[in-house]
C-alpha cells in the first residue's frame, strides 16, 4: 500500500491518502468501512437536548479525568 501523509505547515501529521485501489480493496475487506456515516436525525435531536440542559444548567456535566478515573476503578 502506497501511503502518503499529509502535513500542515507545522509539520503535524493531518491526514492520509491512500490510492483509490488500495481504499476499494480496503472496503472489500472491511464491510463495515462506509465512506459517508450519516448521523440518524434523533441522535442530533438527543445532543441538541442535552447542549440546551447544559447551557442552562453546567453544573450538570462531569469531569471527563474523574470519570475516566472511577470507571478504571471499576
Amino acid at each position: 500500500m502506497n501511503v502518503q501523509y499529509i502535513t500542515d505547515d507545522t509539520g503535524k501529521t493531518t491526514g492520509v491518502f491512500i490510492p483509490i485501489s488500495d481504499w476499494n480493496r480496503l472496503k472489500s475487506k472491511y464491510v463495515e468501512i462506509n465512506e459517508e456515516t450519516t448521523i440518524p436525525e434523533f441522535h442530533k435531536d438527543i445532543v441538541r437536548n442535552r447542549m440546551a440542559e447544559y447551557i442552562k444548567n453546567s453544573k450538570i456535566g462531569l469531569d471527563f479525568d474523574k470519570v475516566i478515573a472511577e470507571l478504571k476503578n471499576e
